[in-house]
């Protein structure tokens, strides 16, 4: 069984060595090292003036991170983002306190990360959804899904999962007036008639395109070194 065991990219480029304590090792390695590759892609954010959720690259880093590690690591590298930013670690999105009514584009440099308790934020949802996304991704890519025609498909899936938690929690925070750190209600952030009228302008509509693209590029980018990993290999 284990022989027909199917590998992801992580297993390929950076192989098990039947040891234990190493293997254990490099698996921390890698779920600390995604961790670390989707708090990067949060720091390259647009904020938007009739939102508190702001476009960011984490959906990209989280499909790549589901596709290369497989499932629990993939899950498990969410998982850790999540418990950073839930300790204090600035590995968030950067805050909107600042921004909320503007428009706001930030890459990375100076490090504006933000940190809290998920249900505390208008954008937690999103977090806990990156979870299953990576976890979805990467079951899909151990069963080959990864470097198939069907990778788009995959990626999408993985990108739709991300969207049921996030609607979901900032439709109940805009449902029960919550207040913003700002000040106000999300209610008065959000633009839009009723409660999910405005939980769809401000937490899908806006990322509708860039999501296409980030999804696109996520699957050209995993068969792409597929091909490259095959090519050393020869």
């Amino acid at each position: 069984m284990q022989a027909n065991k199917v590998l992801t990219l992580a297993d390929v480029i950076y192989p098990r060595t039947g040891i234990f304590r190493r293997d254990l090792v490099r698996d921390v390695v890698l779920v600390l090292g995604f961790a670390g590759f989707v708090a990067l892609c949060a720091q390259i954010a647009v904020r938007l003036p009739w939102t508190t959720v702001p476009i960011t690259g984490q959906t990209f880093a989280v499909l790549i991170t589901g596709g290369v590690l497989g499932a629990w690591r993939g899950g498990s590298a969410l998982t850790v983002y999540m418990g950073m930013g839930m300790i204090g670690s600035p590995v968030f999105a950067p805050g909107s306190g600042a921004t909320v009514g503007t428009w706001d584009i930030h890459f990375i440099l100076p490090w504006l990360g933000n940190a809290g308790l998920p249900w505390e934020i208008s954008s937690g949802g999103y977090i806990l959804g990156f979870i299953f996304a990576a976890a979805l991704v990467g079951f899909l890519a151990e069963h080959e899904w990864d470097r198939k025609p069907w990778v788009h498909l995959g990626m999408f899936l993985g990108n739709a999962v991300v969207y049921v938690p996030g609607l979901l929690w900032l439709a109940y925070l805009i449902a029960t007036d919550w207040v913003h750190p700002v000040g106000q209600p999300l209610s008065e952030l959000i633009v839009g008639d009723g409660t999910w009228d405005k939980a769809l302008k401000g937490g899908l509509y806006p990322f509708i395109a860039g999501d296409l693209m980030k999804l696109f590029l996520a699957s050209l980018a995993l068969p792409s070194v597929w091909v490259l990993v095959g090519k050393r290999r020869e």
